[in-house]
Parts: structure tokens; sequence; C-alpha cells
């Protein structure tokens, strides 16, 4: 099976210029919830997309219907049953990116992006129990070819 790499960049925003900054065990932490989110995903791994989510996780789209956009929602359940019907695994290999980027930490809070295969995932992950868990996901699809991203 092909290992999957990523890249993780981390990003500091304010919170570390202000003092707030989080430790380098934070940012470990925030990083591998979110590659137990994506690579979980790709090889249907629910042990690992259960780990990454907080129970009551919403994950949305906006969509465009006849009437105008439309939010379309998931629960942690059903992402954890789509991952384990190997929803991810159809996609091609050469396809399946997991780069990872902390956006900003601030105490038990952090946006970290995900630019995945044919998605951008925009994840709000919290300290919850003393570990860092995906509790939004607000994603997007990556224009198709001919198409124009907005």
């Amino acid at each position: 099976m092909r290992r999957l790499c990523g890249t993780i960049l981390i990003a500091f925003g304010l919170g570390a210029i202000s003092g707030h900054a989080q430790s380098i065990e934070d940012s470990t932490a925030i990083s591998a919830t979110a590659l137990d989110y994506i690579e979980g995903f790709y090889t249907g791994n629910q042990e690992r997309m259960e780990r990454a989510l907080h129970p009551e996780l919403a994950k949305r789209i906006v969509r465009e219907g006849p009437d105008g956009s439309l939010l379309n929602n998931m629960t942690a359940a059903e992402l954890i049953a789509v991952t384990g019907r190997g929803g991810g695994k159809m996609m091609p290999p050469e396809r399946k990116t997991t780069d990872v980027t902390i956006l900003d930490i601030y105490r038990n809070a952090a946006s970290v992006k995900i630019v995945a295969g044919d998605w951008i995932d925009y994840l709000h992950v919290a300290r919850f129990d003393g570990r860092w868990v995906i509790v939004n996901v607000l994603w997007e699809m990556k224009p198709r070819p001919g198409q124009t991203g907005t």
C-alpha cells in the first residue's frame, strides 16, 4: 500500500505575538488530528476518523440549488460510516493529497486548512477533555478542469 505523505505547515498568528502561543506539543497534536481525519478517510480507517472527531461534529458545504444556496450537513456518525464504507479509497493515489496548514491557535481553539484531493477543508479544532478534536468542518470542492474557481 502506498504511504500517504503530507506537507504540514504551521502559520503562527497573532497569538504568538501576544503571548498566547501554544506549545510545539499542541501544534503536533493538532496536525496529528488533521492527519487522522484526512488519512483515515483515504484509507477507510474508521478508528482514525473517530479519534479525530468530536461526537457532535458538524461538517458542512454550501451547494447551489434551483432556489438558491443550500447548506448540506454531515454528522460525525455519518462521516465515520462513509469512511468505513471506503469512500476515500476510490480516489486515485496520485490525487490523495494531505497538505495541512495550521492557520491559528489560541488557547483551546485552532483553525486548520487541509488541501485534499478534490476539495479543501477548513477545520475548527478544540482541546476537549485534554485532547484536540475536530468540532466543525466547512468544505468546498476544487474546480474541475475547465471550471473557474471563485
